[in-house]
Formats: structure tokens, C-alpha cells, sequence
């Protein structure tokens, strides 16, 4: 049985992944971390990772960034394999991930789901063919009012897949409102939508002259995440050192 330390435990991902762990023989979550550390189900919860002394073959993370560089560090002190899924990483917090690879194994995602995984695929093919044909490149994304990073990791994910497949050509455009000229042809549009109770919807859209192709993503429930995250921990308990992804568990499923 896999345990599991459940960073971020009383936030809305973390009750998730706890009703579904409850529920699976595979894993146990051993212990929750979490700023308003108040027991929600049948397992300790401190308010930091230096409280927590249970045992686990990993941690999973669905906390905030601003607890990133410690919980990184604690995983390397402690040699605990780490599923990252927290977003809103800055360029200084996504360094260390990659150096705190080095000496523990890391999976981080922008996204834990296997619809989305195949998603980022999907629109790396379909760039090859469509951008060289001279479509335009659009991202937009719609979240519920309370998601604090805009836009999503998963929209970048996807702009990071379109410029890999155009070896990094383009640049992200993110806000026309104090341009006046017309649309660079080498830019990537990337949109932000927030409101109400929206999961998580996702469209990537190529215009080209006379015709559109559009490929999208919607996220009905939380609970599609969840079960990626604990898929990415069994995956990933045991594993050497170095940075992994959800397509390294999608590899292995297959």
C-alpha cells in the first residue's frame, strides 16, 4: 500500500483526493498538511510539513506557491518522492523543481488529467501541419472566480506543446488591450475566463482563411484531477531521482 502526505489537505483538490483514497486499497493518505489545519477526515493534519513525522512513500501537493520551496526542500531532506500539482510556479520556483530533481524523484503537471495529457499532444501534431500552413494560434481558458492564477499552467502547458512543435518561434500575448496594430503572425493568444463554478474548460484554436479547427477540454468535476494525482503517486513511490510528468504514467499505463 502506498502511503501518502497530503499537502494542501483541506483546499478543495485535497478533500478530493482523500474521498477518493478512502475508497481504494492501493493507497492510504497517512497524514495532511495545511494552513487551517483542522481534521476533516481520518488522518492527523499539522500546520506544516516540520510537524508531520508519519511515514509516506510520497507527497501529493494541491496547496499554493507561495509553500513551494519549502515543501521542496523538505522532500529532498527527507528523500519523499513528490507530485506536484500545484500552479502559478515562478521561473525562480520552477529552477528549483529542476534542481530539487536531481536528488528526489519529482512529477509536476499543470494538469493531472488523462483527457488533457493527450490534449497537449494532440495540439503539438496538429501545429506541425496547421501553424506551417499559416493559422493563427488562440488559447482560451475558463475557471471558477475563486482560481488565484491566471492564466491556467494548463494554458501555458499548451502554448509551451504549440511553440515545442515550432521550435520555439513564438511568443505569448497575453493582454491586446493597450496595442493598436494588427496580430502578429508569430504570437500565441492565451485568454483567461473566471466566473461562477466553471471546473476548467480549455480550447485551442487555429483560424486560418476561410476555416477554423478547434480542439477542446472540459473538466465536468474535480474528481478527473483527483484521480490523476493518485495514479501520478502510485506511479511515482519508488522511483529514482529526476523530473517526471503525467505522460510517464499515461507510458506505463498503456
Amino acid at each position: 500500500m502506498i502511503k501518502i502526505i497530503m499537502h494542501g489537505c483541506n483546499g478543495a483538490m485535497g478533500q478530493v483526493i482523500s474521498q477518493i483514497a478512502a475508497g481504494m486499497d492501493e493507497v492510504q493518505i497517512a497524514a495532511g498538511v495545511d494552513v487551517n489545519p483542522v481534521q476533516k477526515n481520518d488522518y492527523p493534519v499539522y500546520s506544516s510539513l516540520d510537524q508531520c513525522w508519519e511515514a509516506a512513500d510520497v507527497v501529493v501537493d494541491f496547496a499554493a506557491a507561495a509553500a513551494v520551496d519549502h515543501l521542496l526542500d523538505y522532500c529532498v531532506e527527507k528523500q519523499i518522492p513528490l507530485v506536484l500539482c500545484t500552479t502559478g510556479l515562478s521561473e525562480e520556483q520552477i529552477k528549483k523543481v529542476e534542481e530539487s530533481a536531481k536528488k528526489v524523484a519529482i512529477l509536476r503537471s499543470a494538469n493531472m488529467s488523462l483527457g488533457v495529457n493527450l490534449l497537449l499532444k494532440l495540439v503539438k501534431d496538429a501545429a506541425k501541419v496547421l501553424a506551417e500552413a499559416g493559422f493563427d494560434m488562440e488559447i482560451i481558458e475558463k475557471h471558477h472566480n475563486r482560481k488565484l492564477d491566471a492564466p491556467s499552467g494548463t494554458a501555458i502547458a499548451l502554448a509551451d506543446s504549440l511553440n515545442q512543435a515550432l521550435d520555439g518561434q513564438y511568443h505569448y500575448e497575453y493582454d491586446r488591450s493597450k496595442r493598436h496594430m494588427k496580430r502578429d503572425p508569430k504570437e500565441i493568444g492565451i485568454s483567461a475566463v473566471r466566473g461562477g463554478t466553471i471546473v476548467g474548460e480549455h480550447d485551442v484554436i487555429f483560424a486560418g482563411q476561410d476555416e477554423v479547427v478547434t480542439f477542446s477540454h472540459t473538466a465536468y468535476s474535480r474528481a478527473i484531477f483527483g484521480k490523476g494525482a493518485i495514479q501520478a503517486a502510485i506511479f511515482l513511490a519508488g522511483k529514482p531521482a529526476g523530473l517526471y510528468t503525467m505522460a510517464d504514467v499515461i507510458e506505463t499505463a498503456i
